[in-house]
């Protein structure tokens, strides 16, 4: 990897310069310092590709330079030289993050092969890295996805608020993710620091809700025999979700508007007001404004919560997201249970994607889990989905020429389960590699047995030299 800048930290001025004239020849920009301590505060303010640390230095030896290297720059390949007395320095030296160690006296050929795989494995993470990232900026939004022109606009509003502390109302149906895209509104801004706490207005019986938001004092009713800080409290400094609020209270209404108006409130029996500084983020599934006409909910209020609303789309008006949440769903049940199912068939597919989905996402997430757990194994059929599915087949995804399905799984086989964007990672590495198996594995943090299992499974051309190489 021509180019690359290298920092050798070494005690002896004889052996720096001899090993920075050496990688010079073969294109490496080379800079040379003789004590850790001086190395960690180059570090700090240079940027490099690679270090060469001895392990033996006056003022900082190379176990402490190796631990604070690694705690500031933890991506950053170090390749350690030891003498071959001290291999139990180098094994620590392992175990804190190095990437290989080399005796002295040094074997330039065997260092070179180091440094270039070093370099690789470098390049290959920030390979994956980049795709992970890219990734996440096209399909989703922490743990909620979507390719649906629907989803991309919610995306687009969420991306303009992440840095202020503006009030948001989440509108949808239940089970549409307002919950999770509340959550994910709080990781990604600036309170990500700070409580995210969640408050669900309409599990909670009206006489315990305003001592659950606002909490109260000891002694201010049959059972209160302790101070509590109420959910207000607790999200000071962060984000407070209110998810149905259209169920509240009129009486709860009026104290939450004056939180919303004053950043201020009272416990219940208490007598002084408690500032607050929190983000408020509020849910309902009910028509708002229909509410007010009724006389249900309160005009003031909803004028104070509405600042920013955003509309999250049922289920059955994004059906092209289907394949994507699925494979989702399958990876992470996978993932948590170990089961070998590898997808759904087309058919099975079709029928998810013609469903009507009146509970959306959450009773998705339900049917690829029970359809996992039926299937045991294999692919996903029809008689694996659960009879609801397959017996309201109405078809409204291929009617009145909307959405044909064969379309979505054609979509699909570009994001669903990722495992195209895993295949092009894996051909990537083993081409950059020149088919090295013990590299590739390395760089992509799997084993040799992973690698090869994957290998097989994406059916990806390797040369025969590869597979019988020594070292691979």
């Amino acid at each position: 990897m021509e180019n690359a800048k290298l920092l050798i930290i070494d005690d002896e001025p004889e052996f720096t310069s001899l090993t920075s004239d050496l990688l010079g020849r073969h294109g490496f920009i080379t800079e040379r310092v003789h004590n850790g301590l001086d190395a960690v505060q180059l570090l700090r303010v240079r940027s490099f590709d690679l270090v060469l640390l001895d392990m033996v230095m006056p003022v900082m030896d190379g176990i402490e330079t190796l631990r604070r290297i690694k705690a500031d720059f933890p991506d950053l390949p170090v390749i350690v030289l030891t003498a071959s007395e001290n291999l139990g320095t180098a094994i620590d030296a392992m175990k804190l993050g190095a990437y290989d160690y080399l005796t002295k006296p040094v074997d330039w050929d065997r260092l070179k092969i180091i440094i270039d795989n070093a370099l690789l494995t470098g390049s290959l993470k920030a390979e994956v890295s980049r795709l992970r990232s890219e990734m996440k900026e096209k399909f989703g939004f922490d743990n909620v996805i979507g390719v649906s022109r629907q989803m991309q606009h919610v995306f687009n509003s969420v991306e303009k608020i992440l840095d202020s502390d503006v009030t948001v109302a989440l509108y949808g149906e239940s089970g549409t993710g307002k919950e999770l895209l509340a959550s994910a509104i709080h990781a990604n801004g600036r309170r990500r620091n700070r409580p995210f706490v969640a408050v669900n207005c309409a599990a909670i019986p009206e006489a315990l809700l305003e001592s659950e938001l606002f909490g109260h004092e000891k002694g201010a009713f049959t059972g209160a025999h302790t101070m509590r800080p109420g959910k207000f409290e607790q999200a000071d400094g962060g984000t407070i979700f209110l998810d149905e609020i259209g169920d509240m209270s009129p009486t709860t209404q009026v104290k939450i508007l004056r939180v919303l108006q004053e950043r201020r409130f009272q416990r219940v029996g208490g007598t002084g007001d408690i500032e607050v500084d929190v983000r408020v983020i509020s849910a309902t599934n009910k028509d708002l404004e229909k509410e007010m006409e009724k006389g249900h909910f309160r005009e003031d209020l909803y004028y104070r919560i509405n600042v920013y609303p955003i509309e999250i789309p049922p289920l059955r008006d994004r059906r092209e997201d289907i394949p994507v949440l699925v494979a989702f769903f399958v990876r992470k049940f996978h993932e948590n249970s170990g089961h070998n199912v590898v997808g759904f068939s087309s058919k099975a597919m079709e029928y998810l994607i013609n469903y009507h989905w009146p509970g959306n996402v959450r009773e998705l997430q339900n049917v690829v889990e029970r359809s996992i757990l039926t299937a045991g194994q294999g692919v996903i059929q029809p008689e694996h989905l659960p009879f609801m599915v397959v017996s309201q087949q109405t078809h409204p995804a291929m009617s009145n020429g909307g959405l044909d399905w064969r379309n979505v799984i054609g979509l699909s086989k570009n994001i669903v389960p990722l495992e195209e964007i895993e295949k092009e990672v894996l051909q990537h590495a083993l081409k950059v590699t020149n088919y090295n198996m013990t590299t590739t594995a390395s760089a992509l943090g799997i084993g040799r047995t992973t690698l090869y299992r994957k290998i097989h499974k994406y059916e990806i051309p390797v040369p025969r030299f590869a597979m019988t190489a020594r070292g691979n």
